[in-house]
């Protein structure tokens, strides 16, 4: 009997069209991205490369870059898991215009370019604002803890520290005179062995964690003595002692600070309590416009989210001012984290309008239900806080402020639960600011793909002549991996 299927040949010659262009749907994410890359000013990318046409060839930027952003926009930001997908998939192996880079590529990439990835983030609010879907009336800010690339297990304090590093250098030592007798005192041997290599790297960990501790304890001893002199001269002042406990001693400030900790595997994380209970990581912050579109991103390692209020702000209206928005932000919506006396009376005249809980939430909703809304004038003498406290209850103040919940939550949600983003992979507060940055960038991109309102990039031509020069790519840019030279 014959069965009317269809053919199955796998020795046939293409298995695919002979056109990477037929390989997917023209309305597929891939061409969205490629378009989008396109349009980016990737100079940057290209400073660190030699222009004299010597040496081995490199991977084309474009081609590193494409594979990483769609990677983060699906949650894959393995290296050798990229490795492998520009050979096995086809939405990679397009993007890879057909080459196949090796993981190192991808590792030395992002190491090489934290800079420029990190500027990734304005190219792509750009694209968002040339489309026209960037609403800057009022914007929300908060922070949301990221696990760095290191356990709560490798934190040391200054005492543990000197004990592992004073263990490493005597056991260097025990090392050297091993050596010295084997090879001679002028003699160096062979190369260090790799156990040996791996101390000296921890070694210098360990280092640097001791010199932060040690500053940090400086800095609290210093931070001891202004506020005991700042005590003294309001004493003197008002000719009156000041009620309550009497202030610590610089000394013991410094002593109690030295009993914190620092962590050896990432020296720059710090513990963070998130809601999960502690993690060793990040404070990520984002500022974002009513839309869910992220229009500034940032990174410390300050728990207290009350420091990045306003340089959050003023980062937000740099950004869009660097990207051709003149619309000004008209109001700043963030949580009870950012709340205090100085923020709420610092800021410029001619910022935005501010909306800072001065309560947690559930707190704020309950106060709404029971409390009168609040009528008349102002009462004279209320403190910022007070003044700020009356503003939310309003009418006006409460419909406002509602819109922050609404707004940056579901920001991090899509982020860390969606995509599965809840960790940095790299190490140190400058590599995990370019590595959010490019988190940021991805979101906008897939909401800007799927806002339906995208305006197409470029005429036709120029996208026809784009993607007719993505199989041409491996030809004048040959791949140095393993995959290709094998």
């Amino acid at each position: 009997m014959a069965y009317n299927y269809t053919e199955c040949d796998r020795s046939q010659l293409y298995l695919l069209p002979p056109s990477m262009r037929e390989w997917l749907a023209e309305e597929h994410f891939v061409w969205f991205l490629l378009d989008a890359i396109g349009q980016m000013d990737l100079s940057a990318f290209h400073e660190p490369y030699r222009s004299d046409g010597k040496g081995q060839k490199a991977h084309h930027p474009k081609i590193l870059l494409a594979v990483m952003l769609y990677g983060y926009c699906h949650g894959e930001r393995s290296s050798r898991q990229l490795e492998r997908l520009c050979q096995e998939s086809v939405a990679y192996r397009i993007l890879a215009a057909n080459t196949a880079p090796d993981h190192c590529a991808f590792a030395r990439f992002r190491q090489r370019h934290e800079a420029a990835l990190k500027a990734v983030f304005l190219e792509v609010l750009r694209l968002c604002s040339e489309a026209g879907v960037l609403k800057v009336g009022v914007v929300s800010l908060d922070g949301t803890k990221m696990k760095a690339n290191a356990a709560l297990s490798a934190n040391r304090t200054l005492e543990g520290l000197e004990k592992e590093i004073a263990a490493i250098l005597s056991e260097a030592a025990v090392r050297d005179a091993e050596e010295d007798a084997r090879y001679g005192k002028d003699r160096r041997g062979d190369e260090l062995p790799p156990d040996l290599r791996h101390r000296e790297e921890r070694l210098r960990r360990l280092r640097e964690c001791k010199a932060k501790l040690e500053a940090e304890k400086e800095a609290a001893r210093h931070a001891q003595e202004e506020k005991i002199e700042q005590r003294e001269a309001e004493e003197v002042a008002s000719g009156q002692k000041k009620r309550g406990r009497a202030p610590k001693t610089p000394e013991k400030a410094a002593e109690e600070k030295a009993e914190s900790k620092a962590n050896t595997t990432d020296p720059a994380s710090e513990i963070m309590k998130a809601r999960q209970g502690y993690v060793q990581g990040y404070n990520a912050q984002a500022v974002v416009t009513a839309d869910q579109y992220v229009v500034a991103p940032g990174v410390t390692t300050e728990a207290n989210d009350q420091h990045q209020l306003h340089p959050m702000l003023n980062e937000a209206a740099a950004n869009l001012d660097a990207v051709g928005v003149e619309k000004k932000i008209g109001a700043g919506l963030a949580d009870a984290g950012y709340c205090s006396e100085k923020n709420l009376t610092s800021g410029p005249p001619d910022g935005p309008e501010l909306l800072v809980n001065t309560t947690k939430d559930w707190k704020r909703r309950k106060a709404m239900r029971e409390e009168p809304r609040p009528r008349g004038r102002i009462p004279k003498r209320l403190t910022a806080t007070e003044r700020m406290e009356r503003k939310l209850l309003t009418k006006r103040g409460a419909a406002l402020y509602r819109k922050r919940a609404q707004t940056v939550e579901p920001v991090f949600g899509q982020i860390k639960s969606a995509r599965g983003l809840d960790r940095f992979c790299r190490r140190g507060e400058s590599a995990c600011a370019s590595e959010w940055a490019v988190m940021c960038a991805t979101h906008n991109l897939l909401k800007l793909y799927r806002s339906g309102k995208v305006r197409p990039f470029g005429s036709a031509q120029d996208r026809q002549a784009h993607r007719a020069l993505m199989p041409a790519v491996s030809a004048v840019e040959p791949s140095n991996s393993k995959a290709t030279r094998n």
